[in-house]
């Protein structure tokens, strides 16, 4: 759910993409940004795009042709990231796989590894498809025993869920405007450690893509700001309130919010017949609540119904979970004691 002051600021006056206010507007958004990252990295700015707009971004400009890339895959949008990273021309790409839902130890990331030695790696830190929390701790250190850059698909978890970019020790993370910062899509945070940057500027050859270059992207958002596109104004000032929220409610009560709502949905829809697909209480996501519903119950009619008759709309599985698992949101205004009872009533009404 949008936030209504980022609705509500939408409706400012544009300004010129070089105007003072515009630009000062921009600085505060990344000052605002590091802080819910939980990083002090200056190259942290916005992908004029969606959020596989900045994954593409984080692939394409680090992994290259004889780069040995893998990829933690349990989920749907792990694939994405394989996919993509399949597309890099020269690249070779290894997975380590599990199945959907379940979450990568310390032990398996350093045997993949160690059998492996790739040059840049990949997880899904809140994988939308399943509602599986992996921090990334487990992978990067063992990432770092073998040199290798280790990219962090944040788009779920940002704004509601712990990062900590930097003492989890990431180097690059990409986001999305959507989900935990209650924003409309169209802008995706992306942050990048002084090592991956140090890397990328000793990168030889060019990545495949132009306007998802970072190096070209990064002159826009730094003196003197060095045209690259024509960026949206509505949706800078959208999530600088969008952050100023954030800032005004501390971002770990926000956390502590989103805990409280979706541990008390998950508790009272498994006393419905619902089970999560994520087994395990610490590695699921707080506000994507992710169930299989009972044998009874029809998960389309009972999408149908919740939007028809109440206005609720959820989530259908996606890839190999489709028909089988509903996915619920409950992130930002949605994270209320008042609305997840709201959404627990009008699923008892509707099974």
């Amino acid at each position: 759910m949008i936030d209504p002051r980022a609705y509500e600021a939408m409706s400012q006056p544009l300004t010129g993409i070089r105007d003072p206010y515009f630009l000062s507007i921009m600085a505060e958004i990344q000052t605002g940004l590091r802080d819910v990252l939980g990083t002090q990295n200056s190259k942290t700015f916005l992908i004029p795009g969606s959020g596989t707009g900045a994954m593409e971004a984080a692939v394409s400009n680090f992994v290259r042709e004889g780069s040995k890339f893998a990829v933690f895959t349990a989920g749907h949008f792990a694939d994405r990231i394989a996919v993509i990273g399949q597309r890099q021309r020269g690249a070779q790409l290894v997975r380590c796989s599990k199945e959907w839902g379940e979450v990568f130890s310390e032990e398996e990331a350093f045997a993949f590894m160690e059998r492996e030695k790739p040059d840049v790696v990949a997880f899904v830190q809140g994988e939308t498809s399943t509602g599986a929390y992996q921090s990334g701790r487990a992978i990067t250190a063992a990432a770092r025993k073998f040199g290798a850059l280790v990219i962090a698909d944040c788009v779920t978890t940002l704004g509601a869920m712990p990062v900590e970019l930097d003492s989890v020790g990431i180097d690059i993370a990409f986001s999305c405007a959507q989900k935990g910062l209650s924003c409309p899509a169209g802008l995706s945070p992306i942050s990048i450690s002084p090592r991956a940057w140090e890397w990328l500027e000793k990168r030889q050859d060019e990545p495949a893509t132009w306007y998802l270059d970072l190096r070209l992207l990064a002159k826009y958002f730094e003196e003197p700001h060095v045209y690259h596109h024509t960026p949206s104004p509505p949706l800078y000032y959208a999530m600088h309130q969008g952050l100023a929220v954030i800032e005004e409610e501390g971002l770990r009560k926000r956390w502590e919010r989103h805990r409280v709502v979706g541990q008390k949905l998950a508790a009272e829809l498994s006393k419905l017949g619902f089970e999560p697909l994520v087994k395990e209480a610490d590695h699921r996501l707080w506000h994507l609540t992710v169930v299989v519903p009972p044998s009874h119950v029809n998960e389309a009619k009972l999408r149908d119904r919740l939007l028809q008759k109440y206005g609720i709309e959820i989530g259908a599985g996606l890839g190999k979970l489709a028909s089988k698992i509903l996915r619920i949101g409950t992130m930002g205004p949605l994270s209320t004691e008042e609305q997840a009872g709201f959404l627990l009533d009008a699923i008892a009404a509707s099974i």
